[in-house]
């Protein structure tokens, strides 16, 4: 990278813009790089040296972020919309991205080419990211990502290092399998309206032993092969990846069976019950050179991704304390999710989830885990009434995580406690209120923990005292999962969520279950 506005963070953010692929050389202006070493060059606000064309048109990818002649640009919010929905870089990414950033349309020799994306400006849509083909090689020009905020947006970051790649287009489609359908708003169903609405992901086949849902999966999904068997599927050439939706019981022999098959996985959460089969399951993906993921789709949640946010950009200060609740005082399911012998316990239920979200804002997983569980009213299901888990680092900082049937008023969801401020959101009812004919007013409670919750941070500012502000959940996303599934399997780009990031979590829900089991005495961490 040949830059005139090198900071720490904006060679950070250059690196993950090359998601990893390759070092990055930074080179000042003045000096003169052997271009023959490298396959893509960035020039961050630098002049286009003479000899720049010639190692393009011999098949190097050029990306440069424009500078204005003259003065800067003042700095605002500029609404970026994909002019090019088509072309190869730009798949699967928003029709539109706010983007902070200091704008000014490109000058008429960089906007030759084909406008990837433009930004409006008093009613004209001004070019903002072109690329073009020079002999062999590819020029990209950019006018969005001249500061290290608009650089870090996640969609025009991976527009730009989707540029820098020598080859683009792929015209495969990726055919999903799952094992275990389930119809009605089940996992099968989600799973295939995620791939019907995600380009290049098709749900091609679904199995499951029993015949309504087989025939279920072909009426959701007309094209869809329904096969009573695991063997007949995975011998189906259209399947090139399994989504393994059982109970958690069968998750590590459904996948290593997979695996051995030659087919990608997904796995449901939780991704299997026991660090062992996690240690398994990513060492027969390495050495089967094949994907492993797991779908947790909650690090996607509006309420979490802010808190992430929060964390992340230091409002909270050093995390050192939270709390996660989920439940209420109600009568279990009486499916296999109550069945400690099918589920794993009452931790691998929302434990999947919360427990993840703790380990991931923590930054990594702690050293002990102690666990108490309760079997006191419910006692026609296997599950725990109620699971307190509670986490310990060495440095001091501890989590609690609390799952109940049994609970009749709730916990707040979320709270952090960070040596500069607290972080709580409280639950709240979502109700669907509607009149229809005959029937007249009709109600319907959803589950309380399916909608996002408002979020108030209070920070201690010296010499004021204590300040509050309320924090609107970030936008929900479309199948982010599966989007990323595509990008990851077509463009080889990372996966949002590796196994190797999970396997601490199952550690912990394995531990917890084991302190639960012995009355509560602490259980080492083993990931």
């Amino acid at each position: 990278m040949i830059s005139e506005r090198s900071s720490e963070t904006r060679s950070a953010a250059f690196r993950a813009l090359l998601c990893g692929e390759a070092g990055l050389d930074l080179v000042s202006p003045g000096q003169q790089p052997d271009l023959a070493r490298y396959g893509a060059l960035i020039l961050d606000g630098a002049p286009e040296p003479d000899h720049i064309r010639c190692w393009v048109e011999q098949g190097g990818c050029l990306l440069s972020i424009a500078a204005p002649a003259g003065a800067q640009p003042p700095q605002g919010e500029w609404m970026a919309t994909v002019a090019a929905p088509e072309h190869p870089a730009t798949a699967r990414l928003p029709r539109e991205m706010t983007v902070t950033d200091r704008f000014w349309p490109l000058a008429a020799n960089a906007a030759e080419g084909e406008v990837l994306v433009s930004v409006s400006v008093a009613f004209r849509n001004e070019p903002a990211v072109t690329t073009r083909r020079l002999g062999a090689g590819r020029l990209t020009t950019s006018a969005l990502g001249s500061t290290d905020a608009a650089l870090s947006h996640p969609d025009l970051a991976t527009l730009l290092g989707r540029l820098l790649r020598p080859t683009l287009a792929t015209s495969d489609q990726v055919g999903l399998g799952i094992v275990g359908y389930g119809p009605y708003g089940g996992m099968g169903q989600r799973h295939g309206a995620a791939a019907a609405a995600t380009d290049g992901l098709e749900m091609a086949a679904a199995c499951d032993t029993d015949p309504a849902r087989r025939k279920a999966a072909e009426a959701d999904f007309p094209g869809l092969v329904a096969y009573p068997s695991f063997e007949e599927m995975t011998s189906d050439d259209n399947v090139s990846v399994v989504i393994v939706a059982t109970p958690p019981i069968s998750h590590a022999s459904i996948a290593r069976a997979a695996l051995l098959a030659g087919r990608h996985v997904v796995l449901e959460k939780p991704m299997c019950l026991t660090v062992a089969e996690a240690r398994s399951l990513i060492a027969l993906a390495d050495d089967q050179g094949l994907m492993l993921t797991v779908n947790q789709n909650r690090r996607w949640d509006p309420d979490y991704r802010a808190v992430k946010m929060l964390v992340d950009t230091g409002q909270l200060g050093e995390l050192f304390a939270m709390e996660t609740f989920v439940g209420g005082f109600e009568h279990p399911c009486r499916a296999w999710h109550s069945e400690r012998s099918i589920s794993g316990g009452a931790a691998y239920d929302w434990g999947s989830h919360h427990l993840d979200w703790t380990v991931q804002l923590m930054g990594s997983p702690p050293a002990t885990v102690t666990a108490h569980a309760h079997k006191r009213v419910w006692h026609d299901v296997t599950n725990a009434d109620q699971i307190r888990v509670h986490l310990a680092w060495p440095d001091g900082r501890e989590a609690v995580f609390v799952q109940s049937d049994v609970a009749a008023i709730r916990k707040p969801k979320l709270y952090l406690q960070g040596t500069a401020g607290t972080l709580i959101g409280h639950y709240r009812p979502v109700l669907t209120e509607r009149v229809e004919a005959p029937r007249g007013y009709t109600a319907e409670t959803s589950h309380h923990a399916e909608a996002p919750v408002a979020l108030t941070l209070a920070r201690y500012e010296a010499g004021w005292g204590l300040t509050e502000t309320q924090i609107t959940p970030f936008a929900e996303l479309a199948y982010p999962f599966h989007r990323n599934l595509a990008d990851h399997l077509l463009l080889g780009e990372p996966l949002a969520v590796t196994p190797e990031s999970v396997r601490p979590v199952i550690a912990v829900l394995e531990a917890a279950t084991r302190s639960a089991a012995s009355g509560g005495a602490p259980v080492p961490l083993d990931s």
